[in-house]
């Protein structure tokens, strides 16, 4: 009777029966922009509950394209929008307009007059500050 040595797996065995053992994420998918648009600025999202969006959509004097899932909307923004700004609870900022969580393909919820997709970066954090009772970033006060 021979004796029985345990086979070594190798780390991309290990790895792929990790991968197996879980349930699938669905992939982050880009926000598209409308036909006719154009995003000289490159482009990202900030996400927030679908029940502040027509209050936020009511505070500010020009929006851009907003996509929605029934549960969140997305309003797209220039990159790099969130350097030196904490976006506020519930808000989320999404680099390069990638949607992880949508409950269903996002489609697009308001399209702006002409061709940029842009809402302006400082007024939706303003609003969503406001909503949301947090104070701007930089009105808060420094410590030492």
């Amino acid at each position: 009777m021979g004796v029985m040595t345990p086979s070594l797996l190798s780390l991309d065995t290990l790895v792929g029966l990790s991968r197996r053992s879980r349930p699938r994420e669905s992939a982050p998918a880009r926000l598209i922009m409308p036909e006719g648009m154009t995003a000289p600025l490159g482009y990202d999202a900030v996400a927030l509950p679908a029940v502040y969006g027509r209050r936020v959509l009511d505070r500010l004097p020009r929006v851009g394209c907003i996509y929605g899932d029934g549960a969140s909307w997305w309003w797209i923004v220039p990159s790099d929008s969130d350097v030196a700004l904490e976006w506020p609870a519930p808000a989320r900022y999404a680099t390069g307009a990638l949607v992880q969580d949508a409950r269903r393909p996002p489609h697009l919820v308001h399209r702006p007059d002409g061709t940029v997709p842009y809402t302006p970066p400082i007024p939706l954090y303003l609003a969503l500050c406001r909503l949301t009772g947090v104070t701007p970033a930089w009105s808060s006060a420094l410590s030492a």
